[in-house]
């Protein structure tokens, strides 16, 4: 890999709406990084409703076995009732993690340790539809990795800062 991925960052959106959609913001770190450890200790400090999870793929607890390269997965959408929690670590866990094996399928990434992908993920409680939400999140991995590895698109990031003045948030209501 020819950029130092260190520290890039991605983010993506996958599927078509909420609330079976899915968001997602990446960071990628060198393990043993300064980066790498100041990302382990945010996502392994658990908050009620919130559970960092080591990425694992599987028919059975028994039989799981990790993502590789390792995903650390973070929910930032508190996981208060039993059908969210089964979508945020079911349905988005096994689609974050066939987003990162299709980004080493692409050549994106390595199937090594050398880096540790990081993952916070919108599952909206309103989430209905697991095989929904499993694709939406492999999509939106899938993207997220690209940006992080490739960088963002120039042209992308120019029109941007041209449009800056235009700008709009769907949580903003102010002129």
């Amino acid at each position: 890999m020819a950029r130092d991925l260190d520290g890039a960052i991605g983010e993506g959106w996958g599927g078509d709406e909420q609330p079976n959609g899915s968001h997602v913001n990446v960071v990628l770190a060198r393990r043993g990084s300064p980066t790498a450890a100041a990302l382990m200790t945010a996502f392994t400090t658990p908050r009620p409703g919130h559970t960092p999870v080591l990425a694992c793929v599987g028919d059975h607890p028994t039989r799981y076995e990790p993502i590789w390269p390792p995903l650390v997965m973070m929910n930032k959408a508190t996981a208060e009732t039993d059908r969210h929690q089964t979508l945020t670590w079911g349905a988005a866990q096994l689609g974050l993690g066939q987003g990162v094996l299709d980004a080493v399928a692409d050549g994106l990434l390595e199937a090594t340790d050398d880096h540790i992908v990081f993952v916070a993920v919108w599952v909206n409680p309103g989430a209905s539809d697991e095989t929904l939400v499993r694709k939406a999140n492999r999509e939106a991995m899938r993207k997220a990795i690209e940006v992080a590895v490739r960088g963002r698109d120039p042209q992308a990031a120019q029109a941007l800062v041209d449009r800056r003045d235009e700008l709009t948030s769907p949580f903003y209501g102010g002129e």
